[in-house]
């Protein structure tokens, strides 16, 4: 894959997880002091859109939305989604390049 593409796709996730990280901090704010809170649809927008990781962090480290089931089972559908698209880019290109 071109250096290029991969810095890129890494810059990506990496401003994405930022802005998923934030969003989970701020609703978990928000929850705290009872003020409107973020859809779960829009956190999972962020997710989707290449916030996993970030979000992952924030699950972990801020211990939020880690006890509702339905928003975890689609975090973590999210998450599957990501790795089996990395898998694929990966088994193409592996099979792309002839070794196969």
């Amino acid at each position: 894959m071109n250096p290029v593409v991969i810095g890129v796709v890494i810059g990506v996730y990496g401003a994405m997880s930022v802005v998923a990280f934030l969003a989970y901090a701020v609703d978990k704010r928000a929850a705290a002091l009872g003020n409107r809170r973020i859809p779960e649809a829009r956190l999972h927008l962020l997710e989707l859109c290449f916030g996993w990781p970030g979000a992952l962090l924030a699950r972990r480290l801020l211990r939020h939305k880690t006890l509702k089931r339905g928003y975890s089972a689609v975090f973590w559908a999210i998450g599957a989604a990501h790795l089996v698209g990395w898998g694929a880019v990966v088994w193409w290109m592996v099979r792309g390049s002839g070794a196969g």
